[in-house]
């Protein structure tokens, strides 16, 4: 782990990684995986590039719109959720273009949830400007009562406004609706990697793993670890605090790939990678995994819960002193008998209790 100054912009990090992979750990060849916002095109230009890395990332909703332009049409996706394309503004790099029909939906039904509620907030102003006692007034005033309006919804682009010193009106902009809601579900994967080393669906899956990444951060931020607040001041005091946190997760991670089949985690994740029809599509979850959550116990019978849970369960294990009736004051430690369940996790993580001093 390292740690950077608060001011560090993301994109900036990317150097001294590149470094430590490249001379630390001797790796002949690396692939980045990165979001949009973290492998950009100046920093595939001025840094990845240059140290002779492979990158998977994402192209920006305006790249995305630039390419729908050319040779990103919609017809690509009539047989299937995955096309290829090339473009000369991505001279060396392969575009990826993927639908997904259920984000698509999602996206569609929040632009008009938006769009709904930017309609009745414009539509306050305008009655405020049409009626009779006290009408509201001011071009400057109506403009910044409309610029609250369309800063707090995002949704300026797709609203036609006519503004005057006593009118307000507005109505929808269709074109820009529609030329957005042609891309809805649609992301494209950029990635420098040839296809004869990693396949689409293959690099396509890269990316997504990302997703992993995402949990990590939300159980150290916030779900198990709360690595904030930072109660510190000195750069040596805060990287102890975080290396701290790192060894915690790193026993986390192990604790809940080990106790899977006593958790609702899912416990059969290559069986559920078979049933997904495609990378694109919706993560979904085994059968093995259903069939245990919805039962609320595992194929043992076994009743299944949370990591929190599980571990305030194995939190009531005692180490308990006893006498014997005859000679009370020769005492003796012994382990409390588990229950199934609690037998069952030390069993899972290669521990015997009987034989833990």
């Amino acid at each position: 782990m390292e740690v950077f100054e608060g001011n560090t912009a993301d994109p900036a990090t990317i150097a001294a990684q590149v470094t430590k992979l490249k001379r630390r750990f001797h790796l002949e060849r690396v692939v980045l995986v990165g979001d949009r916002g973290m492998i950009t095109t100046a920093r595939i230009r001025e840094t990845i590039k240059p140290a002779g890395l492979d990158w998977i990332s994402c192209l920006r909703a305006g790249q995305i719109q630039d390419l729908a332009e050319g040779p990103l049409q919609i017809e690509l996706f009539d047989e299937r959720d995955i096309a290829a394309i090339t473009s000369s503004d991505y001279p060396g790099e392969r575009l990826i273009a993927c639908r997904n029909a259920t984000l698509a939906a999602e996206r569609q039904r929040k632009r008009e949830a938006l769009l709904v509620a930017t309609e009745t907030d414009l539509a306050r102003i305008r009655d405020a400007t049409r009626r009779k006692r006290a009408p509201f007034h001011g071009e400057a005033g109506i403009g910044l009562a409309v610029g609250a309006v369309i800063n707090k919804h995002k949704m300026a682009k797709h609203f036609a406004l006519t503004i005057t010193a006593s009118r307000f009106d507005f109505r929808r902009n269709a074109t820009s609706i529609a030329r957005e809601a042609a891309l809805d579900g649609i992301y494209v994967i950029r990635t420098s990697v040839s296809a004869d080393v990693m396949g689409e669906t293959e690099a396509v899956s890269a990316y997504k793993d990302l997703s992993r990444v995402e949990r990590a951060f939300r159980t150290l931020k916030s779900v198990d670890l709360a690595i904030r607040p930072v109660h510190h001041w000195l750069s040596p005091r805060v990287g102890a605090h975080v290396f701290l946190c790192m060894m915690a997760y790193y026993v986390e991670w192990h604790l809940r790939d080990a106790l899977k089949p006593l958790l609702f985690q899912d416990h059969d994740r290559p069986g559920a990678e078979a049933e997904r029809a495609s990378p694109v599509a919706p993560a979904a979850t085994s059968q093995a995994a259903d069939r245990k959550r919805g039962r609320r116990r595992n194929d043992q019978s076994l009743p299944i819960s949370s990591l929190t849970d599980l571990m305030a369960h194995l939190a009531t294990q005692t180490l308990n002193t006893a006498a014997l009736p005859k000679a009370p004051n020769a005492t003796f430690i012994t382990l409390a008998k588990p229950t199934p369940l609690q037998a069952a996790a030390f069993d899972l993580i290669g521990i015997d209790p009987m034989r833990v001093q």
